[in-house]
């Protein structure tokens, strides 16, 4: 995956969630423990970190600093942030020689940080849509990249559910739900 896709994602993010700017997100959002407008400020403050790592080639830890948005930003304002975290974190991938390696619990590649990018950016929106009431998925070749990449031992199935499933947000026939999980967007070279 690259920045074009992290770009799809973060478009269909805006395509379903802008016209809802006016609703109440102070709900929770699906099954977190995070309101609507805490679960969009997470994306773009996750974008934001790995722009940051992509760009600064952090070997060890992730860089020392944080995006805060501000408590008084609207629904609107706060994806007007996730769009400009998204904006950096492209900027970063589409400069970034395809050997560069920044630290997410070991090396990773341009390409891994554009796939955690994309899949926090589809799984937030489903869980802000779950709390919006709003029927939505996200769409197939967008799951269908981020489970290669950061689920490769995932079961075969739909790839919209297996994804959901992996991030225990869905249930698969004949699978437990899952209540923990972790994804490798690491590499070894």
């Amino acid at each position: 995956m690259d920045h074009h896709d992290v770009a799809a994602a973060v478009a269909e993010m805006m395509r379903v969630l802008e016209p809802q700017v006016a609703r109440d997100w102070t709900v929770p959002a699906g099954g977190l423990d995070w309101t609507c407008w805490e679960t969009a400020a997470h994306v773009a403050h996750d974008l934001l970190a790995y722009a940051g790592q992509v760009a600064g080639r952090s070997a060890e830890a992730y860089l020392p600093f944080d995006l805060r948005v501000r408590s008084e930003a609207t629904p609107r304002e706060v994806l007007a942030v996730v769009t400009a975290s998204a904006g950096l974190l492209g900027s970063a991938l589409a400069t970034a020689d395809p050997g560069t390696r920044a630290w997410h619990w070991g090396p990773c590649d341009p390409a891994g940080f554009a796939t955690m990018g994309v899949a926090e950016t589809l799984l937030h929106t489903y869980d802000i849509t779950r709390g919006l009431d709003l029927p939505w998925l996200p769409p197939v070749d967008l799951c269908e990249g981020v489970l290669r990449r950061l689920f490769p031992e995932a079961p075969a199935g739909g790839a919209v559910q297996v994804l959901l499933w992996c991030t225990g947000r869905g249930e698969l026939p004949g699978r437990p739900r899952r209540t923990s999980w972790v994804w490798k967007a690491a590499i070894s070279d």
